[in-house]
């Protein structure tokens, strides 16, 4: 029988890194160990998951031949350091987004990961654990709307879910909302068009409704293109109170054929929960209950550090979404429609 791998988490300034072990072990993983400042989230970490090993040194969970991949929610300007460290130590990694802030840091991780021949894998959560997401993956793979022309995605998030720290309004050291949010429409976009190469058109962002936080960023948009569809992508901190659900997260996209709509979280017409997937082809309209549609990542990304395959996520996606967060982001940087240069 083979064993199971065993994997750290270094930093846990994220909530996804509750969400990233959660699957990890549900998939059959062995959480050994973890390493986390004195942020808030880190005792409660410690406490959600007692049974793994809190270190003070993380040259100790680097240094554990044991330990085959490394997961990280750290700070955002912390990430690509930490996760070029593990892959120097022959540890893969599964790193929450933005994975990198800059594109010299991209470059870096691109670099290491090409030297070390390990993986580095960002936590796009939207795809990764929406059961009606995987379900409309599947649905475009197999042809039900016919090739697929447009994708469009809406990302709304609630600011005041939790206390934000500071670093947390900075774009220096979160990267702006383009490479935080956006990166997970980057990766829809990339996913769902079936692109292997893509460009920014444009991009802007703005602080609409925060002054006391002069270069924080509540909105940002973005036009994307690839040689065989275009993108279009909104996202913003601007969840209303009344909704109860953090986020009305939308993911459409037009084929040839069909058209699908993603409602992730909540159905404006009533029906209970989220997962919804909506479906028109040339023949009908249908609703589907995507709850308990199976999510293959975390055990694809097991398979994958234990076999040395690339089932999960394709490394060069990953590498590319990244990337087009990241020229988004620098491009509605250049010109803010407020009239500041965030950063």
């Amino acid at each position: 029988m083979t064993p199971p791998v065993r994997f750290a988490v270094w930093g846990v300034d994220h909530l996804h890194a509750f969400s990233m072990v959660g699957l990890l072990a549900a998939a059959g993983g062995e959480f050994a160990a973890f390493h986390s400042g004195d942020g808030p989230l880190s005792d409660g970490f410690a406490k959600t998951f007692s049974g793994a090993r809190r270190v003070e040194d993380p040259r100790s969970l680097l240094e554990d031949d044991s330990i085959g991949l490394v997961a990280c929610a750290a700070i955002p300007d912390q990430r690509a350091h930490i996760a070029e460290q593990a892959l120097r130590h022959g540890k893969h990694c599964l790193v929450d987004k933005p994975g990198a802030i800059s594109l010299g840091e991209l470059e870096r991780l691109r670099t290491v990961q090409r030297e070390t021949g390990r993986r580095w894998v960002v936590f796009f959560s939207e795809r990764f654990v929406s059961p009606a997401t995987v379900r409309a993956g599947e649905l475009v793979q197999s042809g039900a709307i016919g090739r697929p022309v447009h994708v469009l995605g809406v990302g709304p998030h609630r600011l005041g879910l939790a206390p934000r720290p500071d670093w947390f309004f900075r774009p220096e050291r979160a990267g702006g909302i383009l490479a935080d949010l956006g990166s997970h429409q980057a990766d829809q976009f990339l996913y769902f068009s079936d692109a292997d190469a893509a460009e920014v058109v444009a991009a802007q962002t703005a602080n609409r409704a925060h002054p006391e936080h002069a270069s924080f960023e509540d909105v940002g948009e973005m036009l994307l293109r690839s040689a065989s569809a275009s993108g279009y992508a909104r996202v913003d901190w601007f969840t209303p109170d009344g909704l109860d659900t953090w986020g009305d997260v939308r993911l459409s996209v037009v084929g040839t054929e069909g058209t699908l709509e993603v409602r992730k979280n909540c159905d404006p017409a009533g029906r209970e929960g989220g997962e919804h997937l909506f479906l028109i082809d040339r023949k009908e309209t249908r609703h589907l209950d995507c709850r308990a549609h199976p999510l293959p990542f975390a055990a694809a990304l097991l398979a994958d550090v234990a076999q040395g395959t690339e089932s999960a996520v394709g490394q060069e996606h990953v590498f590319l979404a990244s990337e087009l967060a990241l020229r988004a982001q620098a491009l509605a940087h250049a010109t803010r429609p407020d009239g500041r240069k965030a950063g």
